[in-house]
């Protein structure tokens, strides 16, 4: 113990500037370095109700762009559009929170300007959106003018019946959980029992209150936490079930969802380990090999 305080007083001056270092580090990593990029994910997901006829469909997830976030001006929207429409996705999904409410440091972007960049947006059975809470906040109802105005396609609470050759199922878009605008019944109206239907949406809080005869639905919100410490995990989930429908691909019982972290940041600039992302996911079927 002796010499363990000798050495601790003979090198202080080296152990602070170490550590002093390494906060600097993880300081430039978690505020710049890691918000600053994005990363492309790709997931492949096997799904009982899912058929062999749209086998590898593609899917593209995209969410919480908070145009107006540190690092996510206009100009890095158009980069995610240009690495979107590389990647020649079957169908894209907007999972909503386009705009940003509040976080520090950040500037508003007027959703006049980002929905023309987002219309450069391609996929062959098309781009679809959903409102997020931010845009609520902001306001819904210019969201969905603006929307309409550059022919992107909103579902709230409404389904689309997709076909690409043999392949066809329904796309149900349900509304913000937050907010009280989500209305499933509405969505499935006159979807028939026996169809395959995947939905998406922006809040996977509601998870537990989805029927079974969706295959699989897509959410954004939680940016994956924005920081997950190693051996704490994420300590702030913006969820009521925190960690557990944080990010990824996520299975219980005969529900099935996947969550993306996004691309912006809300509140507070940072990331850490949790690099904002373009999702790709492909469907199988569980027959597939």
């Amino acid at each position: 113990m002796k010499l363990f305080i000798k050495l601790l007083s003979k090198y202080k001056f080296f152990i602070l500037l170490i550590f002093f270092l390494t906060l600097l580090i993880l300081g430039l990593w978690a505020f710049w370095f890691e918000p600053s990029r994005f990363i492309t994910t790709t997931t492949h997901i096997k799904i009982h109700q899912w058929s062999a006829k749209c086998d590898s469909l593609k899917i593209v997830v995209l969410s919480d762009l908070h145009v107006g976030s540190p690092h996510n001006d206009l100009n890095n929207l158009r980069k995610v559009v240009e690495a979107t429409n590389t990647i020649q996705p079957d169908l894209i999904l907007l999972a909503g929170d386009f705009v940003i409410h509040e976080v520090i440091g950040g500037d508003f972007v007027k959703p006049e300007l980002i929905a023309p960049e987002l219309k450069k947006l391609q996929a062959k059975l098309g781009v679809y959106a959903v409102l997020g809470n931010h845009d609520w906040w902001y306001s819904g109802w210019k969201m969905q003018e603006i929307f309409r105005r550059e022919q992107i396609s909103l579902l709230e609470n409404k389904a689309i019946l997709l076909k690409n050759g043999s392949c066809q199922f329904w796309l149900a878009g349900i509304g913000d959980y937050w907010g009280a605008h989500f209305d499933t019944d509405k969505a499935l109206r006159g979807v028939p029992e026996k169809d395959v239907v995947i939905a998406f949406t922006h809040n996977p809080d509601i998870f537990y209150e989805l029927p079974f005869r969706i295959a699989i639905t897509f959410a954004g919100h939680t940016h994956g936490g924005q920081v997950n410490l190693p051996l704490l995990g994420r300590l702030i989930v913006p969820s009521q079930y925190g960690e557990k429908l944080a990010s990824g691909y996520i299975a219980e019982g005969r529900r099935n969802m996947f969550v993306t972290t996004g691309i912006g940041t809300s509140i507070l600039p940072v990331r850490f380990r949790v690099p904002p992302e373009i999702a790709v996911v492909y469907l199988h079927s569980r027959s597939s090999h």
